[in-house]
C-alpha cells in the first residue's frame, strides 16, 4: 500500500501520479496480482479514520496556501458525502480500488471533480495508512479501557457486597486454605488493572502523527504538522520521517497488552466452570449465558 508522495504543484492530481509512476509498464496486470495486492477487504473498517484524516489534511493544505478556501470547502464536503455512503452501506466499490485510500480518492473525484486529486498533495499513501491504523487503534484502545474499566467496577462492587462468603483456597485442585469470595473476585480486578494500564501505555505510543512525512523523507509543501496533530487528536508528531511511516511497534504491543487480557480472561472463565461444575457447586451461571451441550441435550430429551 505504499506509494511515493506528489512532488509536483498542487493541481496535480494523485491519480495522474499514480500513471505517471508506471510508465516503465507495457503489460497489464495479473488479475491474481490484483488481488493478492488488494487490501480494501481489509483496511476498508478504517472508512472513518481515513475520511477524517484527509479532512484534516485538506485544511493542512489550505493553510499551508496549496488550496483556496473553497477548494478546501469542496475536499470537505465531498469527503463528508464519501463518508455517509459508508455510513448507509451504498459505497459501491470499483475494480482498481486497491486499498481504502484509493477507494475514498476515487469517489471523492467522481462527486468533486478533478480538484479531488488536489487532496493527494504531499502525501502517501505510506504516511496514511500508519495514520488510518493510529487513529483505529486510538479508538479501540479507548473502547476497551472503558469495557475493563466497568469490569473491574462490576467486580470490586461484587467483592464488597459478598465479602462474608468464605470458600476453599485450592493448591493443584487441592483444598488448602480458606480464604475470602470476595479475595478470589479482587485477584481478577487487580489483573484487568493491570491490563488497563498496559493499554493506557500503550496508548501514548499509538497516539503520536506520522502524517506530513510523505513516502518517507518529507516533502516542500510546508505543512504544518503541529496543528495538523492537534486537529486530528494527537499528543505530537513522529520527528523521524523514516520511522514514521516504517513504525510497526505499536501493533505489536497492543497485540501482546490483548493478548494478555485474553489470558486473564481464560483464566477467570475457567475458574467459573470449575466452581459451577456439580462436584463444586460454588457458583451457578445465569440461563442467558449458558448453553446445553450435544450430548447433554440428547440425554434429556431421551
Amino acid at each position: 500500500m505504499g506509494e511515493a508522495a506528489g512532488a509536483g504543484v498542487s493541481s496535480v492530481s494523485s491519480v495522474g501520479f499514480r500513471l505517471s509512476r508506471s510508465g516503465r509498464f507495457s503489460g497489464e496486470t495479473d488479475p491474481l496480482m490484483e488481488q493478492f495486492n488488494a487490501s480494501l477487504p481489509y483496511d476498508k473498517r478504517m472508512w472513518r479514520e481515513d475520511i477524517q484524516g484527509s479532512v484534516a489534511y485538506a485544511a493542512a493544505l489550505g493553510r499551508a496556501g496549496l488550496l483556496q478556501a473553497d477548494e478546501v470547502k469542496s475536499l470537505q464536503d465531498g469527503l463528508a458525502l464519501v463518508g455517509k455512503e459508508w455510513e448507509a452501506g451504498t459505497f459501491e466499490i470499483k475494480a482498481g480500488d486497491e486499498d481504502i485510500h484509493t477507494a475514498n480518492e476515487r469517489r471523492l473525484t467522481e462527486l468533486i471533480g478533478a480538484v479531488g486529486g488536489k487532496l493527494h498533495t504531499g502525501r502517501s499513501r505510506n504516511d496514511q495508512v500508519v495514520t488510518d491504523v493510529r487513529l483505529w487503534l486510538r479508538a479501540e484502545i479507548k473502547a476497551l479501557i472503558g469495557n475493563m474499566r466497568d469490569l473491574i467496577a462490576t467486580a470490586t462492587d461484587r467483592a464488597e457486597k459478598e465479602m462474608d462468603y468464605i470458600m476453599p483456597g485450592y493448591t493443584h485442585l487441592q483444598r488448602a486454605q480458606p480464604i475470602r469470595w470476595s479475595h478470589w473476585m479482587l485477584c481478577y480486578a487487580s489483573q484487568w488493572r493491570r491490563d488497563v494500564e498496559r493499554l493506557e501505555n500503550i496508548y501514548t505510543r499509538v497516539n503520536m502523527m506520522p502524517l506530513g512525512v510523505g513516502a518517507l523523507s518529507g516533502h516542500p509543501f510546508g505543512i504544518d504538522r503541529e496543528q495538523l496533530a492537534k486537529d486530528l487528536g494527537f499528543d505530537g508528531v513522529i520527528p523521524n520521517s523514516l520511522d514514521a511511516v516504517g513504525d510497526r511497534d505499536f501493533i505489536l504491543d497492543f497485540l501482546f497488552g490483548s493478548s494478555m487480557i485474553m489470558t486473564h480472561m481464560s483464566r477467570f472463565a475457567e475458574d467459573l466452570i470449575l466452581y459451577s461444575s456439580t462436584e463444586f457447586g460454588f457458583v451457578k451461571l445465569a440461563d442467558a449465558y449458558s448453553t446445553v451441550g450435544a450430548v447433554m441435550f440428547t440425554l434429556v430429551l431421551n
